[in-house]
């Protein structure tokens, strides 16, 4: 998969309250990409993987939870392009592992378990005395893509969608990444607007200036108080407004990432944060197979 070559298709939000307020709302539809590395997954993995085939590096080695997109991505890249795959997965190994972790072993991922405090004092520098058995050529992928190949890469995303002039661009956030890339190298006046996940995560200037540098001098806005609770929390108003916005705009999410950063921006319409006559643009950053974590009939998709 070449990102160069991508057709992104946008869709279309259909409500009065947008009509009266004369938005418009566009969902640009990463997540149709690949059925696996979809949304922002294939933008932060391409150009690690490059890097790994053209050093002939074979194994990648990255990290993530137990519902982690990054590690089923991550697993089935690797897969199609030849390579070994060894995953440092968040927790001690549970008696029935997760939906997500099962399709990585099946893909050939190698999963290594660690506590969560081994798990947070990984970084690249040290990741090996974590997985000593592996002795092969390894390129190390931080947790989401979150570093300067990932920054890179996310910047193509701002690339695909800067052609619609929005006066707004949204995204979720889990590591930051995808948001570093969408303000890499951004001359625009459009405002990009950032949906954190994780209940707590107040640091993100910090995140923007370590990937970023001076480049972080361009603003961003905040909204931090959808994250239902922390991350992969939900509750029956998350679940009824993801089968509503399906069943009015045919546009599928998933509770973890791009549900909570929609309900994030229909909450902020109804509030009246975007003037009048604004275009808004939200990426769908995939992640949809989150969802087969619910009770079957959770959800009317």
């Amino acid at each position: 998969m070449d990102i160069k070559l991508l057709n992104i298709k946008f869709d279309s939000v259909k409500h009065k309250v947008l009509t009266n307020l004369s938005l418009e709302w566009l969902v640009a539809r990463f997540d149709l990409i690949h059925p696996i590395v979809s949304g922002n997954k294939l933008f932060k993995l391409y150009y690690y993987v490059q890097d790994a085939l053209a050093k002939e590096k074979t194994t990648l080695v990255t990290m993530g939870g137990a519902y982690s997109n990054h590690l089923a991505a991550t697993a089935y890249y690797a897969r199609e392009h030849g390579l070994k795959c060894i995953g440092l997965v968040r927790g001690e190994k549970a008696q029935y592992i997760s939906h997500t972790l099962q399709y990585c072993a099946d893909l050939g991922m190698q999963l290594v378990y660690l506590s969560r405090t081994a798990y947070t004092q990984i970084n690249e520098g040290n990741f090996h005395q974590f997985i000593t058995f592996c002795r092969e050529k390894i390129c190390f992928i931080p947790e989401g893509g979150n570093g300067q190949k990932g920054t890179k890469g996310a910047s193509k995303i701002m690339d695909a969608v800067s052609f619609l002039n929005p006066d707004f661009v949204t995204v979720a956030v889990g590591t930051g990444c995808t948001l570093s890339g969408l303000l890499y190298d951004k001359t625009s006046q459009t405002k990009i607007i950032a949906v954190p996940v994780l209940k707590g995560f107040h640091d993100l200037e910090k995140n923007m200036t370590d990937l970023l540098g001076s480049k972080n001098q361009l603003h961003f806005e905040v909204f931090n108080e959808y994250h239902f609770g922390g991350y992969a929390k939900k509750n029956e108003i998350l679940l009824q407004f993801m089968n509503t916005f399906y069943n009015e705009n045919n546009i599928p999410t998933d509770f973890v990432y791009t549900a909570k950063m929609m309900y994030a921006i229909w909450d902020k319409i109804n509030e009246g944060y975007f003037p009048k006559g604004s275009k808004i643009v939200s990426i769908h950053t995939g992640g949809l197979q989150g969802n087969l974590s619910l009770p079957t009939g959770t959800l009317v998709f």
